[in-house]
């Protein structure tokens, strides 16, 4: 198996932003927090999180104790700060908080260490899943960005993050590594939701 525990093995495009993928590129804390900001705001907004928290924590990256430790309501400011890291700052703030004092009390604050020594696939998912904020589809959207752009490839990878491991996909995060291949995942978003809305009125 494939595990980084300096940088990670690509440079990656989530933010299109050249700062802010430079940031996700060589942390991969940076990365797990723009995963988890990665809901109900666009996907470039929520990967360029990172790099704005680090920039008024004063910081070239962060550091997972560091953000545990941090009061809850100047922590929630620094989001809160035009323009605001997320749509829902405040509530993000508490997420990103939790994650990094579940990340320091099981992992003694390193983010490498969730995926090295997983055996396999489905080891690794399950131990995304546990993260606070993950759910299933996060979960398997992360596994499958550390597969298809980060190098970390335990046995049964690809079938553990199900549709979002499927080479020549473009589903997810997991698939952008620019403007076109975003474009091509903005698509297949839209499609889905079509077609959700199909159902819900058939």
């Amino acid at each position: 198996m494939s595990s980084r525990s300096d940088t990670p093995a690509a440079e990656l495009h989530l933010a299109q932003q050249p700062e802010a993928d430079a940031l996700l590129s060589r942390s991969p804390l940076a990365t797990l927090v723009g995963m988890l900001l990665d809901q109900q705001v666009p996907m470039e907004w929520a990967f360029s999180g990172p790099y704005t928290i680090a920039r008024r924590m004063g910081r070239d990256d962060l550091d997972a104790a560091e953000i545990a430790s941090y009061d809850p309501e100047a922590f929630a400011g620094l989001l809160q700060q035009k323009p605001a890291v997320h749509r829902y700052p405040g509530s993000m703030a508490q997420r990103i908080q939790t994650l990094c004092r579940y990340l320091v009390d099981e992992y003694g604050g390193d983010a490498t260490a969730l995926w090295q020594g997983a055996a396999d696939g489905p080891e690794l998912l399950a131990r995304l899943k546990a993260l606070p904020g993950f759910g299933e589809q996060k979960a398997k959207i992360f596994l499958a960005l550390l597969g298809k752009q980060l190098g970390v490839r335990p046995r049964g990878w690809r079938e553990a993050a199900g549709d979002y491991g499927k080479a020549g996909s473009y589903r997810s995060a997991a698939d952008i590594t620019g403007p076109a291949s975003l474009a091509k995942v903005r698509a297949h978003k839209q499609e889905m939701k079509r077609a959700a809305k199909a159902a819900k009125t058939s």
